[in-house]
Parts: C-alpha cells; structure tokens; sequence
C-alpha cells in the first residue's frame, strides 16, 4: 500500500487548508484512516482519524476547527484545517489501517505564521 499526501503548505495563522491523502496498491479494504502530525521536538501524535463506517475521533486541541473525511470509492482520507494557529505547524502524516496492517505516508509540512 502506498500512500500519497498532499496539500501541505505556508499559512498565516487564522487561514485554512486543506490536506489529502490517497491509498493505492493492493488490499482488500481500508478500515481506519487518520492523520498525525508532529512538531518541532514534538512527539508525532494524532489529530484525527475516521473509520469506514465515517465514525470520527479528533484530538481535543483541534476540535472545531479541523474536519476529517473520506471517500471510500476513492480510498482518500482529507483534513480540512480551519483557523490555524502558529501551534498546529507540523509534518502532517496521513495514516491507514489496510487488511488490518497499518502504514505510513510521507508527510507533509504545515507551517503557519503569527
């Protein structure tokens, strides 16, 4: 499974953006997807994540400004990101669950400015 993340990119803070994330290769099914991020001297934690059942789980320092979603036609997972703060820059790394074995994509930068 490979994993393609995208959108990543320089905003001031109070801006959005908008991440995604595409799964391809071989696999039956795409259970969980999430997104983890991790800052400067930070340890890489997770943002959000939604099931294939569209359950969602977001971190407590990003609810309600950022949105999960998924297309389970397209095996994408999104991350749209509302009202940044300078505190959410970060390598976002998108995350997926694929025939119950996890993997990783390549990150991301997020960098926003005060």
């Amino acid at each position: 499974v490979q994993l393609q993340a995208s959108g990543g990119g320089l905003v001031q803070a109070g801006g959005s953006l908008r991440l995604s994330c595409a799964a391809s290769g071989k696999f039956s099914s795409i259970n969980t997807m999430s997104w983890y991020r991790q800052g400067p001297g930070n340890q890489r934690e997770l943002v959000a994540s939604v099931t294939r059942g569209y359950t969602t789980n977001y971190a407590d320092s990003v609810k309600g400004r950022f949105t999960i979603s998924r297309d389970n036609a397209k095996n994408m997972v999104y991350l749209q990101m509302n009202s940044l703060k300078p505190e959410d820059t970060a390598v976002y790394y998108c995350n997926v669950r694929a025939d119950y074995v996890f993997y990783w994509g390549q990150g991301t930068q997020v960098t926003v400015s005060s």
